[in-house]
């Protein structure tokens, strides 16, 4: 059978041009998929790349933290977490202060991988809104913005 082409594949996705949610994760899906293809030879896979990104602003922070603050289940943290203390890019300590609290640090050569790996965000960034003008990426910044915000608005009314 032979295999289909690109613009066949890529009409497919239009199939659910209405829904803005897929839509989401297909631009979701594919800078995920080609930023891992450039990160991957180090290590770095696609579910590690937000948790370093976190780390690689502020170290030392609790493991509940960064669920938190990458608003995500505590245990698809610890799951990622293991992965990449396998991967040698962090360490877990219990906090000396609050023995109940876990602190991830990275590891020297997970710091040191941030000047390698961080362009790769804005390589394809840039391959994404190729043909976009600079306005038209801040407009679309600050729309994708509000639907954030207005999700979270209606998530958090339907918990109340």
């Amino acid at each position: 059978m032979p295999t289909s082409s690109k613009a066949d594949r890529t009409a497919a996705y239009w199939a659910f041009e209405d829904s803005l949610g897929y839509l989401a994760r297909l631009v979701f899906r594919s800078f995920s998929m080609l930023r891992e293809a450039k990160t991957r030879e180090h290590g770095v896979s696609a579910g590690h790349w937000p948790f370093l990104r976190q780390l690689w602003r502020e170290d030392g922070v609790s493991q509940h933290e960064l669920s938190r603050r990458l608003v995500m289940q505590d245990a698809t943290t610890a799951v990622a977490l293991r992965g990449l203390e396998k991967e040698g890019l962090i360490h877990r300590r219990v906090n000396r202060r609050d023995r109940r609290e876990t602190l991830v640090y990275l590891t020297p050569h997970a710091r040191a991988l941030a000047g390698t790996l961080l362009p790769v965000t804005r390589e394809v960034q840039a391959a994404a809104t190729r043909g976009l003008s600079p306005e038209e990426v801040e407009r679309l910044r600050g729309l994708l913005f509000r639907i954030v915000a207005n999700l979270a608005e209606e998530e958090f009314s339907s918990r109340c």
